[in-house]
């Protein structure tokens, strides 16, 4: 993998920069053509922090892009030719820079919607939130959206950059409108420090120093605001955390953990607990680049070794024992997302915490905010830049805090699991009571029990095809056949239990999901009591088939796929069903207005185009006796 640029510029500002200088870091957002771009190319260049080659450079490009003989400030940042052709910033723009007062990192965020997930990436670090608004536009929905992202993000404090005074020739009256407008949204969201600048971004007007044009402002310059905030970035005095980021085991003779302490501090001879196996270690050594310490706090990067064998892995959450972090599998989060199709309730979704990487489902929202009004409104789903309140289930315990307590193990991505394509981001709220409070029982009697009172391996056979492709047909005589051969079986048709447990759910993809789900649980309890279970069931979705397998093992789970090519299943649809959905009167019908995705390595596969139901059964007997999979 190739290192990230960004990452790079920023570990060599910072080793450049004196320790005696804080950092701040701060991210300018806001809608698009609010002038964002210019106004950090307008406070690098007042500030004097723009070389002159740097100036050559931009002279020549203001020409050429903008057919002026005047600085284009923007084109300092938006360094993209695409951006530049367009004059729209695509991309998260990182920039360096520092006063004799302070370091910092900027992030310019695109303020385009459907970049708002930059916006998510660029909040996610920051100290302070600059909300730009152009004056003549007012709040923009796409403000008020990058608000709500700073207050998810838990940024605390912002600055409201009122942008453009010079196209209302600098009146009070509108900027002050604006900033009470914009402070009563920004506190009913969680907001409560901010501060307010007038500007002129394309001028300079109170960027770095106050000119004749606004005599009425008599607060600070944008420059004066982001050297002096007083922030509190320390989180030494927080109890010990460490996320493990790789165990370092050069040799048979050291293993070592590596990771970036996120609070606290820690001493050689204290003892930690290791997270979520709740294992306690005794620190031995702390290891860092440049030698051994005695002791370590947050910020620094180090590789801690114990004084007993320990078993620890990427993921890992290394606690102090006094205050340990939460343990949940259930957790209560605030999500915006990211993905171009909707939340899927019930699919199953890649998460990533800390350093951990975990698998995770979604329950339908609680609510979902209107970004106008921050009214709580129902919903099945999460569409695409929708923020919402929910829960989501994670398929082992781990380690986490609340975000407002620490932000790196209390904000998460969501990932697709197939493309790997992040879909979500969001932050915990809390642990769910029932994560803890309803512990798994331990049972006596077990499966290989059951199976051996019946002498038979316990099995899944699962049949998945297209409506009318034969799939209930080759069931039912596959148990009529087990039945009489003396095995013990049960059958779950899914049109049947779409009349008792499944009655509820309809055909929507989230239904279709859900429906799956329930059938595979029963078919797990069924597999528990020893018994061979016949499943007959569409289940059209490959990713939900792959978690069926994976919940009952792969020796147990047998995917029979009966392949029909579409038009003969059609032909056999004595009730009509396909050509109702072809005429609209059935929406979500599989195969016509739904997908089914066949499977691709199938234990078996059955054309029932060529093949009698019961050449079909002793295809799958004949299987089933040469893998020996029936008898113990």
């Amino acid at each position: 993998m190739e290192p990230n640029v960004n990452n790079i510029q920023q570990e060599k500002f910072l080793a450049a920069v004196p320790k005696s200088l804080g950092l701040l870091r701060f991210v300018i957002c806001g809608s698009v053509d609010d002038g964002k771009s210019t106004l950090i190319g307008r406070l690098l260049f007042d500030a004097g922090l723009v070389y002159d080659d740097q100036l050559i450079a931009l002279a020549a490009d203001s020409k050429k892009h903008g057919g002026s003989e005047t600085y284009d400030f923007s084109l300092l940042v938006d360094g993209l030719a695409a951006e530049r052709e367009q004059k729209i910033t695509l991309d998260i723009a990182y920039r360096y820079f520092s006063t004799p007062h302070r370091a910092f990192i900027v992030t310019d965020a695109p303020g385009h919607v459907q970049y708002t997930h930059n916006m998510v990436t660029a909040a996610s670090t920051a100290d302070v939130a600059l909300v730009l608004v152009d004056v003549s536009k007012g709040l923009m929905i796409q403000t008020r959206r990058h608000t709500m992202i700073a207050a998810l993000m838990g940024i605390k404090h912002l600055i409201l950059v009122i942008n453009k005074m010079d196209l209302i020739d600098y009146q009070q009256a509108p900027y002050e409108l604006l900033v009470k407008e914009y402070c009563e949204y920004a506190n009913s969201v969680g907001i409560e420090s901010i501060k307010a600048v007038p500007v002129s971004a394309l001028h300079g007007d109170n960027i770095t120093q106050h000119y004749e044009c606004m005599p009425w402002y008599q607060g600070r310059t944008l420059l004066d605001y982001l050297e002096w905030f007083d922030i509190d970035t320390s989180n030494v005095e927080q109890s010990f955390r460490m996320c493990v980021q790789w165990v370092n085991r050069p040799n048979a003779d050291f293993r070592g953990f590596a990771g970036r302490i996120d609070a606290g501090q820690i001493t050689v001879g204290e003892s930690i607990q290791i997270l979520p196996g709740e294992t306690e270690a005794c620190i031995e050594e702390i290891l860092t680049f440049d030698g051994s310490l005695n002791s370590a706090h947050a910020g620094q990067s180090v590789t801690l070794t114990f004084k007993d064998p320990v078993e620890a892995s990427r993921g890992s959450v290394l606690s102090s024992i006094s205050d340990p972090c939460s343990l949940a599998d259930q957790l209560e989060v605030d999500l915006i997302w990211m993905g171009k199709k909707a939340m899927t309730v019930g699919r199953q979704y890649g998460m990533r915490i800390g350093t951990a990487y975990v698998l995770c489902t979604l329950a339908k929202p609680n609510y979902i905010v209107d970004i106008a009004t921050l009214e709580q409104l129902q919903s099945h789903e999460l569409q695409y830049n929708q923020i919402g309140n929910g829960s989501v289930m994670v398929d082992r315990l781990i380690a986490f805090e609340p975000y407002t307590k620490n932000r790196n193990l209390g904000g998460f991505i969501i990932t697709d699991k197939v493309s790997n394509e992040v879909v979500g981001a969001g932050v915990i709220r809390k642990g769910k009571r029932r994560s803890t409070t309803i512990p798994c029982q331990l049972v006596t009697v077990n499966q290989a029990m059951r199976s051996a009172m019946k002498s038979q391996n316990p099995l899944v056979i699962w049949f998945t095809g297209l409506s009318g492709a034969g799939k209930s047909t080759i069931a039912n005589l596959l148990e009529k056949e087990l039945h009489a051969q003396g095995f013990h079986t049960q059958l779950l048709d899914a049109n049947n239990m779409r009349h008792g447990l499944n009655k509820d759910l309809g055909f929507s993809e989230a239904d279709r999901i859900e429906n799956t789900r329930r059938i595979s649980e029963v078919a797990k309890l069924l597999c528990d009591a020893g018994l061979i279970t016949i499943v007959a069931s569409i289940a059209p979705f490959a990713e939900e088939r792959a978690v069926a397998k994976q919940l009952l093992g792969a020796e147990q789970f047998i995917e029979i796929f009966v392949d029909v090519p579409l038009e003969v299943a059609e032909s056999r649809d004595k009730r009509g069903l396909y050509a109702k959905a072809r005429s609209g009167e059935l929406v979500h019908f599989t195969g016509i207005t739904s997908p089914y995705e066949a499977p691709i390595n199938p234990s078996i596969r059955l054309d029932t185009s060529t093949l009698t139901p019961d050449q079909a059964v002793s295809t799958v007997l004949a299987w089933l006796n040469l893998n020996k999979k029936m008898r113990l």
